[in-house]
């Protein structure tokens, strides 16, 4: 089975490609460390500690927010991002958007299922909370938050589908977006269609950087993504994954007897910067 499930809105109205014309933006604090769920109805309070930032994260009534949850953070980075460039007056931590825009920006179905997908994925980023002493806009403070503040139907259709919702981002997201501490993601992010596999894409994203390659042991790697499965089947699902060659922006070479991997980014301006500086980081 192919790593990547079909683009559903293909850029062929122009509706579709003006939609599309804004590109994807993550928080760098988000991608570094595992804040959002890789299995569907988790409901453990899970700890991550490394180079002495620590991240606790707390589950709501209906679980903890997934990684597929995460697309709702992205679609408000991503508008914030474009209203901040535009120099709009009215920018701040509300966002307000129709369901079908989210839904066609991150390849999800538009279907009545499509739009109770994305309502619980507004309820459980609502509940879930994260205790952190991450760095943002060169302030670190230990606090706690709502993955969102909160969030509200604008507007329903016939049906009592949403039409239109406001999303409150949490104050600390929104610093982080102010001193521009995000980055654009491949649109064929919304594609990878196993949670592994989209932490695997922000890790290789925020690494890599302008770098040509990013080197890391499988250890350090399964640390990172925060999964919850055993090192053995993580490494085996990582070298699904290099094997498939499906990852976007970047090839994934897995090497048995080192026991780490390397991504090599696509771009071939990421490749001259890198062979330009000499620069590589290997963990």
């Amino acid at each position: 089975m192919s790593h990547l499930v079909p683009d559903r809105h293909p850029q062929g109205d122009f509706f579709v490609a003006d939609l599309l014309d804004i590109s994807p933006k993550d928080d760098m604090a988000s991608m570094e460390h595992p804040m959002f769920a890789l299995k569907a109805g988790d409901r453990r309070v899970r700890t991550y500690e490394r180079n002495g930032v620590k991240v606790e994260i707390q589950p709501g009534a209906k679980g903890l927010a997934t990684i597929h949850d995460k697309d709702v953070w992205i679609y408000c980075i991503s508008q914030l991002v474009e209203a901040m460039n535009r120099d709009r007056e009215d920018v701040n931590r509300t966002i307000r958007f129709t369901a079908y825009d989210f839904l066609v920006s991150t390849n999800r179905q538009t279907s009545g299922q499509g739009y109770k997908l994305m309502g619980d994925a507004l309820s459980r980023l609502n509940g879930t909370v994260i205790e952190t002493n991450i760095e943002t806009a060169e302030k670190r403070e230990r606090a706690g938050f709502g993955l969102i503040d909160g969030w509200r139907v604008i507007e329903r259709d016939g049906d009592d589908r949403m039409v239109a919702v406001e999303v409150d981002l949490p104050k600390w997201l929104y610093r982080a977006v102010e001193a521009k501490q995000v980055l654009t993601l491949s649109r064929d992010y919304f594609r990878l269609r196993k949670p592994l596999d989209r932490r695997i894409y922000e890790l290789a994203r925020k690494h890599c950087g302008r770098q040509s390659r990013w080197q890391v042991s499988v250890r350090v790697l399964y640390q990172k993504s925060g999964s919850s499965d055993v090192l053995r089947n993580f490494r085996m699902a990582v070298k699904q994954l290099a094997e498939s060659d499906e990852l976007p922006d970047y090839s994934v070479a897995f090497e048995t007897d080192k026991d780490r991997v390397t991504f090599f980014s696509r771009s071939p301006r990421r490749h001259r910067v890198a062979e330009e500086s000499g620069v590589y980081i290997t963990l």
